[in-house]
């Protein structure tokens, strides 16, 4: 991994995590938008944020799906993650329910190139963790994040991605640094659906990252097209944290 392509990745994480609000005591985890008015206000504590400076950013807004309210998003050669700071437990609820629904693949993209690494969908968590345990190369990286943004790049991130790279399922490491693992969970044959999805965030985390996750300590979504510099359009419903089953 080039020193520039970890600098993208750490910058991506902090100015993301540096940017966020801290939660009120009183929020609950998960993002409930069925209730909402379409057209009305994004919900609070949920930031729209460019994953690098300069760059575009995925429109995010409320729309009607019947008689639900739906969060649409929409990439023109952009980035840009809809992100809440972490206030999940994950000993008491260990699993996320969601639904979402992509209109259709990314012309060019394949998430296991840097260079065309695009998704119409994304569920995205970053962890804390030690990082005293991590090779010298991804330790550097960190240092390098911190001094640069003023953050602390995530321990792990993990993404439950639309994808067409790979069968749902699959793991996709990120391109650029293996602290980033993407779970496929939809793919062609779902365009233009609505899924209901539901993963346990602790296995999975244990399955990809060979070890128990620490705290969450941001979560969100992301469509994202400016590697491949198309347009994309997803839609998202509520996202719930439950007990195991």
């Amino acid at each position: 991994m080039t020193t520039l392509s970890a600098l993208r990745i750490a910058l991506y994480a902090t100015l993301l995590l540096g940017s966020l609000p801290a939660p009120a005591q009183s929020d609950k985890p998960g993002l409930a938008i069925a209730a909402l008015k379409p057209g009305g206000p994004l919900p609070p504590g949920w930031k729209n944020l460019p994953v690098a400076a300069g760059k575009a950013r995925t429109d995010y807004q409320l729309v009607a799906d019947g008689n639900t309210t739906v969060l649409q998003a929409d990439a023109n050669h952009s980035a840009s993650a809809l992100m809440h700071e972490g206030n999940v437990d994950l000993a008491r609820t260990p699993e996320v329910a969601w639904r979402w629904k992509a209109e259709g693949a990314i012309p060019g993209a394949d998430n296991r190139e840097g260079a065309h690494e695009d998704a119409p969908a994304r569920l995205v968590f970053f962890f804390d963790g030690d990082k005293s345990k991590l090779s010298l190369g991804d330790r550097t990286m960190m240092r390098l994040a911190k001094t640069l943004a003023g953050e602390e790049l995530p321990y792990a991130t993990l993404m439950y991605i639309w994808s067409t790279s790979a069968a749902p399922g699959s793991v996709i490491p990120n391109p650029h640094t293996g602290r980033v693992q993407m779970i496929v969970v939809s793919g062609a044959d779902d365009a233009g659906k609505w899924q209901d999805l539901r993963r346990n965030v602790t296995q999975d985390y244990e399955r990809v990252f060979h070890e128990p996750p620490g705290q969450i300590k941001a979560y969100g979504i992301l469509t994202d097209t400016d590697n491949t510099n198309a347009t994309a359009r997803a839609w998202y419903g509520d996202i719930r944290f439950l007990p195991g089953g």
